[in-house]
């Protein structure tokens, strides 16, 4: 039976705890920690935890454990996830892996000093969509894929909390939000590198959090509220095999509805993910076609698949989806979007 620890008691915990306890034959959550001793005790006692700690270094000197999920802020995954890879645990962090690149390149360090895995934590990988658009490229039906589109757009979306604070976050949607469609894009074209970038953010609308929503908010509470990173994240990226992708991401913008999708185009086909659709010709006309089937990202079933995949690397059972060089690969590009944005220059993207 694995022992598991989870740092960082917020919203995005509770995932990856409903993960675990899908293993429950095989994994057993045996404490947990947040800063908020408060939310640290209401998180053990949600989901019947024995422990809590609000130090993790103090859970892993009197815990026996083997898994850590870390799913605090931004600013402590580098400390955090450093932490327990010295203590001897294998560990998923949740995206973004760190708050720069620099900072996931130590992350990565540790993993491979303690011989421990280190996972992201880029749940978009494990959906439905994600394996079905990647079967389509490997198996060549859209033929050479030369450019792509991604979008997370919201019109009113900032989760309020730390994200707003780039002292804790590192940015804004960019970082929070890009990240999962830029990683998606990637892992579907097949992994090629990034080489360079042209970007640009900006901040015209503020936090809108004046406005009534109903959309997802961070736990974290605070006296005053903090909006000082972009409130949109727009970027060129070209990779090593001469391909580019275009992505677009924000927290607050005036459109009508909010947008999120990844469309790949090949010399054969184009694809959308959402709806799961081909572009291409057939006979002498243009034709579009509906793949039967679900193809689809679920968030509560792909978090559960991502906590197993984890599970399952651990014990060698199954390759990593996710690696630390995936992470750090990705915190690379969003270096380079914000440098980019800037000094109002292309970045080359060293390795």
């Amino acid at each position: 039976m694995l022992r598991v620890g989870i740092i960082g008691n917020g919203g995005i915990a509770n995932c990856h705890a409903m993960g675990y306890k899908e293993l429950a034959d095989r994994v057993e959550i045996v404490a947990c920690c947040d800063i908020d001793g408060k939310k640290a005790e209401a998180f053990a006692e949600k989901h019947n935890i024995p422990a809590y700690y609000t130090d993790c270094r103090d859970m892993l000197k009197n815990e026996e454990i083997d898994l850590v999920s870390v799913c605090t802020w931004n600013s402590a995954h580098a400390e955090c996830t450093i932490e327990a890879l010295n203590a001897g645990c294998n560990v998923i962090c949740e995206k973004p892996m760190a708050m720069n690149a620099e900072e996931a390149e130590e992350m990565k360090a540790a993993a491979e000093k303690n011989g421990k895995l280190l996972m992201v934590g880029f749940v978009r990988r494990h959906g439905d969509d994600a394996r079905d658009a990647k079967d389509l490229v490997e198996n060549g039906d859209l033929g050479e894929v030369y450019y792509a589109k991604a979008t997370y757009l919201r019109r009113c979306g900032c989760p309020g909390g730390w994200f707003g604070d780039k002292s804790r976050s590192g940015g804004g949607p960019l970082i929070d939000l890009g990240v999962h469609v830029i990683d998606l894009t990637r892992y579907i074209m097949g992994g090629a590198l990034p080489v360079s970038v042209f970007g640009f953010t900006s901040n015209k609308i503020g936090a809108r959090d004046h406005i009534r929503t109903s959309g997802w908010t961070s736990e974290t509470v605070v006296e005053k509220p903090i909006f000082n990173v972009e409130d949109i994240a727009t970027a060129m990226i070209k990779f090593d095999n001469g391909a580019v992708l275009q992505v677009e991401t924000s927290f607050n913008l005036n459109i009508k509805n909010g947008q999120g999708d990844v469309e790949i185009f090949g010399s054969k086909a184009g694809l959308t993910l959402d709806p799961f659709e081909l572009h291409t010709e057939y006979a002498g006309c243009l034709a579009d076609i509906d793949i039967k089937g679900s193809h689809i990202f679920d968030f509560n079933r792909d978090f559960c698949r991502e906590i197993k995949n984890f599970v399952d690397a651990c014990e060698g059972k199954a390759e990593c989806k996710a690696t630390a060089e995936d992470g750090v690969i990705l915190m690379k590009v969003i270096d380079a979007v914000y440098k980019s944005a800037e000094t109002g220059k292309s970045v080359d993207i060293e390795y």
